[in-house]
């Protein structure tokens, strides 16, 4: 009985090269799972605050308004109502402006399985 030799290496099975990818795969849908999860609490957690934060501040804004326009009620109301609307304008346009630096700089929210698919794929394709 002669034995042959080769050179080349052996193939995996059909059969374990489905089960490597079932793998892959399965530890992918967890990542994103995962990921989706923490993003949605994160994103919830924000709206909280942010709402909540929106709501005081705006109650402060009118105590303010009120109490500089009351002050100058006698001399010039007008101006002093204008000059408000003025610094809110401009307050505004800075928190616009933020807000787009904000949301365009933001990293992608499934960065680590993305990651995790660019290896995978280095791994696998030669």
């Amino acid at each position: 009985m002669d034995a042959k030799y080769s050179d080349e290496a052996p193939t995996p099975s059909l059969k374990k090269m489905g089960g490597a990818l079932v793998g892959l795969l399965q530890g992918h849908l967890e990542l994103v799972g995962i990921e989706l999860q923490e993003e949605r609490s994160r994103v919830f957690r924000l709206f909280l605050l942010a709402s909540i934060s929106l709501i005081l501040g705006l109650l402060i804004l009118v105590g303010l308004s009120a109490a500089v326009v009351i002050a100058f009620w006698d001399s010039n109301p007008i101006v002093a109502i204008l000059v408000l609307c003025a610094v809110y304008a401009v307050a505004m346009a800075i928190c616009i402006s933020r807000a787009i630096r904000l949301a365009k700089a933001c990293a992608s929210p499934f960065q680590a399985t993305v990651e995790e698919l660019a290896r995978n794929q280095e791994r696998l394709l030669p």
